[in-house]
C-alpha cells in the first residue's frame, strides 16, 4: 500500500491486536465492562472490533479490486473464489482444532464432526468479502452504495415482516430459525444457552454491507487523495452516519448479535470519525512512533496472527497440569495458559481479579506482537 495511506494500515493493525486482546481474556468470568460484548442490544468497545474489521477489508478491496478487474473476469473469479474459500476453510479449522479432547473420564477421544460449529469469525469475513466483492465489481461505486441501502432496509423488513409481535429478541428473531433448518443445531453456536449463531445465515446481510461501505470509503480516499477535501468529508460521514445510526436505533435497535442495520450504520460512522482522526494524526501531522509500529505488525500478517491467536491456546489444552484436587477428591487440571493466569497474573491483584485478567490479556497480546514482529522482521508476509 502506497505510504501516503499508512495511517489505513494502522487501523487495520489496531482492529486485529484489539481483536485478539477481547478473545483472550484471563477468565471471562472476570473482566471489564468495556472488554465485554452487550448482552443484547448496545453497544460496547468490544461490539465496534468486528465490524471495524470488515470496514478495513473492504478499505483493502479499494486498491485490490482495480488490478482484479484489469486483469478480466476469469482473473476476478479466481481470486475471490479462492479467497473466500481458503479463509471460510481456516475458520472451519479452528472450530475443529485440535480434533481432539478429554472427555469427562480423563481420555482423549475425537472431536466429531457432528458437533462442528460451521460458521464464526473467519467464516463471516469470508462471506462477507466474497458477496461485496460481487457487488462492487458488477455495480461499481454508485451501484454498491444503491445496493448498501437497499439491503440494509430489506434486511430491517425481513426481521419485522417475519415476526411482527417480537423480531429483535434472541428466540423472536427470525434468523435462528432458517440457521436451524440450514445448519443444524448441532453445527450452531451454542454460548447464549440455546442454538443461536450470531455470525449465521440471515445476520449476514448487513455484516456484507460494511464490507461494501468500507470499500466506498478506501475507493473515495485514493480519488481525493491526501487532501483538506477528503479528510473533511470523511469526518461528516462519519458524523451523519453515527446521527443516522442512533436514531434508526429507536426503531431498530443496535445489536451486534443479529447485526442490524442500525448497528452498521453506526460502527461505520465510529470506524470513519477514528479514520479520519488517525489520516489527521499521520498523515497530516506525520505523529509516527512505536504507537503506530505496534499496530502496524498486526495489519501486515492480520489473517495468519489472527489464526495463531486461536490455534495456541487451544494447542495449550491438550497440556494438562495438576492443581490439586476438588471437594470430590477427583484431580483438577491446568493448561499452561490457564496456569499462568492462576499463578502469575491473578495473584498481582488477589482482591481485584478483572485486573488479574487484564493483565493476561495484555501479556497475550504482547506475545502475538512478538511473531508479528517477527515475521515483519524477516519479511515474511502471509497472504491469501
Amino acid at each position: 500500500m502506497n505510504q501516503r495511506f499508512y495511517s489505513l494500515d494502522v487501523f487495520r493493525g489496531a482492529t486485529v491486536a484489539l481483536m485478539i486482546l477481547v478473545n483472550n481474556p484471563g477468565t471471562w468470568a472476570h473482566m471489564f465492562p468495556p472488554l465485554d460484548h452487550a448482552s443484547w442490544h448496545g453497544c460496547t468497545p468490544t461490539d465496534l472490533v468486528f465490524p471495524f474489521f470488515l470496514f478495513a477489508v473492504g478499505n483493502a478491496m479499494a486498491f485490490v479490486m482495480p488490478k482484479l478487474e484489469a486483469a478480466g473476469e476469469s482473473a476476478f473469479w479466481q481470486k475471490v473464489i479462492k479467497r473466500t474459500v481458503i479463509i471460510f476453510c481456516i475458520g472451519l479449522f479452528l472450530n475443529w482444532f485440535p480434533f481432539i479432547k478429554y472427555n469427562d473420564a480423563g481420555n482423549i477421544v475425537g472431536k466429531p464432526f457432528e458437533t462442528l460449529r460451521i460458521f464464526g469469525v473467519l467464516q463471516r469475513i469470508a462471506v462477507s468479502y466474497f458477496f461485496a466483492s460481487i457487488i462492487v465489481h458488477y455495480l461499481k461505486v454508485r451501484g454498491a452504495f444503491v445496493a448498501s441501502a437497499f439491503i440494509l432496509l430489506f434486511y430491517w423488513f425481513l426481521c419485522v415482516a417475519a415476526n411482527p409481535s417480537d423480531p429483535f429478541s434472541i428466540t423472536g428473531w427470525f434468523g435462528t430459525n432458517i440457521d436451524k433448518n440450514i445448519l443444524g443445531e448441532s453445527h450452531m453456536y451454542h454460548g447464549e444457552g440455546i442454538a443461536f449463531d450470531p455470525e449465521g445465515l440471515m445476520n449476514s446481510f448487513a455484516a456484507i454491507v460494511q464490507v461494501v461501505l468500507g470499500y466506498l470509503v478506501g475507493n473515495y480516499i485514493l480519488q481525493k487523495g491526501k487532501t483538506q477535501e477528503m479528510l473533511n468529508g470523511l469526518f461528516v460521514a462519519g458524523c451523519v452516519l453515527v446521527f443516522a445510526g442512533f436514531c434508526w436505533d429507536m426503531v431498530f435497535p443496535i445489536n451486534k448479535k443479529i447485526w442490524t442495520s442500525s448497528y452498521t450504520v453506526y460502527t461505520t460512522g465510529l470506524a470513519l470519525l477514528i479514520l479520519s482522526l488517525l489520516i489527521y494524526v499521520i498523515e497530516f501531522k506525520n505523529a509516527k512512533g512505536i504507537w503506530s509500529k505496534f499496530f502496524d505488525v498486526f495489519g501486515k500478517n492480520a489473517l495468519f496472527i489472527f489464526a495463531l491467536s486461536g490455534i495456541l491456546p487451544r494447542l495449550m489444552g491438550l497440556i494438562r497440569i495438576n492443581n490439586g484436587f476438588t471437594e470430590e477428591g477427583k484431580p483438577k487440571f491446568l493448561t499452561p495458559f490457564s496456569w499462568f493466569y492462576e499463578h502469575i497474573c491473578k495473584p498481582i491483584f488477589p482482591s481485584l481479579p478483572n485486573i488479574g485478567s487484564l493483565i493476561y490479556a495484555l501479556f497475550f497480546i504482547t506475545m502475538m506482537w512478538f511473531f508479528a514482529w517477527l515475521l515483519d522482521r524477516k519479511k515474511i508476509y502471509i497472504k491469501v
